[in-house]
């Protein structure tokens, strides 16, 4: 996302200011010319914004909250998750009053769920503290019967950021895709949207300087930001002022419809794990923000190592164009990741895949965007002991890692298991299910070495005479932050 520069001493306010730690001491004569290394600790303020899970009345939403028990918290702490309080004219549904808590965890290690019905679920705005917020996750999944988008819509609920990339998206006939913003503050946010198909850059001013009212969501829907239909676009939401959670709720009319969330930041490398073994159609979107173009090896990370697919060896993206491509039935049976790579000098990009499971009128569709590695550990949440599958990819390097299962959310108890994933391999594991399962579980990904590791889960439910699906990536849950070891320096005040 955004990054900038600061100072040494505004650095160490910020991390002070999100884990509520900071160290001065006076310089200690056996210390002198040694570099400290900075400690880990766990962060100690957690916030994640949930979008409106759906406009139609047919739709059963389930949330679920969990944070993984972490050392080093303490035993004080709480979390919650509310309604936003206030909604523009334009998704106005909700009403500017106080909300109770939807959800109010009770422990660390155990999850917490709870529903609602209809059209008129409004966008949740949630924040842990203390022995909640290191890795907290909260997941939205809905069931919708009938209708556009009809099918399994699941989503990680984001974390607010002030920049997002959304490869995949579209405004073609069959679809209805909406940008979802939230807003978890006091002052209102403004928001450009910025829409980018095969011949570059789509010109609208519609989408210049949107205002999220404090506390807030406004859903935008895509086609009023275009003049005319588009397949493949990629969007950019870029924060003016304040921050947004943001998420694309694409629906089909035809093939069902999921959450599409933000790819990683922009790399000259990506992964995209987990694509669903029996999936019938695989389409790559990809657009490179760089002012040159990018050209990139395309290989299957499959259960036997790398593959590159045949016809579908390369890509070229354009620069400031969406390019994309369709690699059919990829996986062929198997269990598969996409792995994208420079061909030469790397160039960054952004990438997602459109997934179809099912034929004809038993169609449906979820979104795999690129995503970062399991650096330590990342926890996905709503997991049922039938319908859940968890891939993990290891491109570059054999990884061991650790899944534990949690306790259930009406009962269980915890289960773990370890895992060695082969080099240029993925694998879909068999999960640890606790014992005694009642209600639904969290899994924790945690790598224990090795080479890089990448992940997501599946989800499959019949809904309607159909098997509907839903896939969300495994992102490190950054649930410690380093925090140097400041001493004080008098000397600056003699300068």
């Amino acid at each position: 996302m955004n990054r900038t520069t600061i100072s040494l001493i505004a650095g160490t306010a910020a991390l002070a200011a999100v884990t509520g730690f900071a160290s001065l001491s006076a310089p200690d004569a056996s210390d002198a010319g040694t570099a400290k290394a900075a400690a880990q600790l766990p962060v100690e303020r957690t916030s994640l914004l949930c979008p409106a899970p759906s406009a139609s009345d047919l739709a059963e939403t389930t949330y679920t909250s969990f944070t993984p028990v972490t050392e080093g918290t303490g035993s004080d702490g709480k979390a919650e998750l509310t309604a936003v309080t206030a909604k523009s004219a334009a998704g106005a549904k909700g009403k500017g009053k106080a909300a109770k808590p939807v959800l109010t965890p009770k422990e660390p290690g155990k999850p917490v769920t709870g529903d609602t019905s209809g059209g008129d679920a409004p966008a949740l705005v949630g924040t842990a503290e203390g022995k909640f917020a290191p890795g907290w996750t909260m997941q939205e999944t809905t069931e919708v019967a009938a209708g556009i988008g009809r099918g399994l819509l699941g989503v990680n609920c984001t974390v607010p950021d002030t920049e997002f990339w959304f490869p995949g998206a579209s405004t073609a006939a069959d679809r209805t895709d909406y940008v979802h913003l939230t807003n978890p503050d006091d002052s209102a946010a403004v928001v450009d949207i910025e829409l980018y198909g095969k011949d570059g850059s789509l010109k609208s001013e519609v989408g210049e300087g949107i205002t999220v009212p404090p506390h807030g969501s406004e859903p935008i829907l895509l086609s009023t930001l275009t003049d005319g239909p588009q397949a493949d676009l990629t969007v950019h939401v870029n924060v003016r002022s304040g921050r947004v959670g943001a998420a694309v709720q694409a629906l089909d009319a035809k093939t069902g419809g999921d959450w599409l969330t933000a790819s990683t930041e922009p790399a000259g490398s990506l992964v995209l794990p987990g694509i669903p073994r029996d999936a019938t159609a695989v389409r790559l979107i990809a657009f490179t923000p760089s002012d040159s173009d990018a050209d990139l090896k395309v290989r299957l990370a499959s259960p036997t190592g790398l593959i590159t697919p045949a016809g579908n060896e390369t890509l070229h993206i354009k620069a400031g164009m969406t390019a994309a491509v369709d690699l059919g039935d990829l996986t062929r049976g198997e269990a598969g990741s996409l792995v994208l790579t420079p061909t030469d000098s790397a160039v960054p990009f952004v990438a997602a895949l459109e997934v179809v499971r099912g034929k004809g009128a038993k169609q449906e569709t979820a979104f795999i965007p690129a995503t970062g590695p399991v650096s330590a550990r990342a926890t996905v949440v709503g997991n049922t002991a039938r319908g859940t599958i968890l891939s993990l990819t290891a491109p570059d390097g054999a990884a061991q890692v650790k899944v534990t299962a949690s306790a259930g959310s009406q009962g269980g108890t915890a289960a773990t298991k370890t895992y060695t994933i082969k080099s240029g391999t993925t694998q879909d594991v068999e999960l640890p299910v606790p014992a005694g399962l009642k209600g639904t579980y969290a899994l924790t990904v945690e790598r224990v070495s090795g080479g890089a590791v990448y992940a997501s889960r599946t989800l499959v439910a019949p809904v309607n005479g159909i098997s509907a699906f839903t896939v969300q990536t495994l992102p490190d849950d950054r649930g410690t932050v380093a925090v140097p070891d400041a001493e004080q320096d008098l000397s600056v005040l003699q300068k």
